[in-house]
């Protein structure tokens, strides 16, 4: 009879920590049901219709908005600007946050207070880093009066070549403190043993650095890769203040194109199915980068 009534309290408290869980849980899950998977529902549905926003009428049109975003130049045109992006900005922000990082890993006081110092840049509002970045980079802004004390000015946002690595520039300051902890985190979960031994079999600190800093921070890169390849498909802020797309269209986005299409064009089912295939686009990207770069790795 004891055992019985243990048995019962048993379950019953693991039914009210079960209870407990769950409540916690709700909100999260309330939260992404509401703001995640029914926007994505409803935009799923709308990318086969032809709706304009404001009338309630939608035509069916099936695959006919798909099909006319894969004819769109415009579409081809943000592809080839997205890809000439990434090849600046990704190099370029792993190469500024692993400095940030190993910087910050050879400091022993106030490490935090840098730490945050670096964050400041990744809180700040892009609207108003981007106002900043275009008075400092226009052909009289303060840049090129430095520049013009050796004779250079650099057409920086004005010059259809170079106006997309300007705008990848602004991007690696804002996202390098960020992406430098998480470097941070991954340098400081290596063993320290592993440098002591490579120390005693009188390994340089150039091999150290390429022979065990490199392969084991493999993780930290993994997340860092996905990190900007997502964000370089959803780049807006900078691009659509500072130039606005241009010049020639050589900064279009696909998220600059999808906003025109579906809050001005009013192509609500067009703009929808460009964001699915953006969408498809992106994780087919991070599916191959992921599949090319992660490796196990041991600290034995």
């Amino acid at each position: 009879m004891q055992m019985l009534k243990r048995l019962i309290h048993g379950i019953q408290k693991r039914r009210f920590t079960e209870l407990v869980g769950y409540g916690l849980v709700a909100p999260y899950v309330i939260y992404s049901l509401v703001f995640w998977v029914y926007p994505f529902l409803w935009g799923l549905i709308i990318a086969f219709k032809k709706w304009n926003i404001i009338s309630p009428d939608k035509e069916f049109v099936g695959l006919d908005n798909f099909i006319r975003v894969i004819q769109d130049p415009l579409f081809w045109i943000s592809f080839k600007n997205i890809l000439f992006f990434m090849i600046v900005y990704i190099p370029l922000v792993i190469i500024c946050s692993l400095s940030v990082a190993l910087m910050l890993n050879r400091i022993k006081i106030l490490r935090s207070f840098f730490a945050s110092g670096y964050l400041m840049s990744y809180v700040s509002a892009g609207v108003a880093y981007s106002i900043v970045f275009n008075l400092l980079f226009a052909g009289d802004g303060l840049i090129n009066s430095w520049l013009g004390h050796v004779g250079i000015t650099i057409p920086w946002f004005s010059d259809p070549r170079i106006a997309m690595a300007s705008i990848a520039m602004i991007v690696v300051w804002k996202f390098m403190g960020y992406y430098g902890l998480i470097f941070l985190a991954g340098l400081q979960s290596i063993p320290k043993s592993l440098y002591e031994s490579a120390e005693i079999d009188g390994a340089s600190n150039w091999t150290q650095f390429w022979r065990i800093t490199i392969p084991l921070l493999n993780p930290s890169f993994i997340i860092i890769l996905v990190f900007a390849v997502m964000l370089s498909f959803n780049v807006f802020t900078e691009p659509y203040m500072i130039t606005g797309g241009g010049p020639l269209d050589s900064t279009q986005t696909f998220v600059m194109q999808i906003y025109h299409q579906t809050f001005t064009a009013l192509h609500a089912g067009y703009g929808s199915s460009f964001a699915i295939l953006v969408a498809i686009i992106s994780f087919t990207f991070v599916f191959v980068i992921r599949k090319m770069v992660e490796r196990d790795i041991s600290y034995g």
